[in-house]
């Protein structure tokens, strides 16, 4: 099997969930989004109080 079979298995795979899961699916992604935006929203934060010196 070459990489674009195993791609589509994946995806015939997940298109096989609930609406429940895709939900989560989405939900989780989402979730790790903020988590990105709120740590670099931190680290700018920081970096612009420590400016301020």
């Amino acid at each position: 099997m070459d990489v674009v079979q195993v791609q589509h298995c994946k995806k015939t795979k997940r298109s096989r969930r609930g609406f429940s899961g895709k939900c989560a699916a989405l939900v989780k992604e989402q979730r790790a989004r903020i988590y990105i935006l709120r740590r670099c929203a931190t680290m700018l934060l920081c970096w612009y109080i420590q400016g301020d010196d």
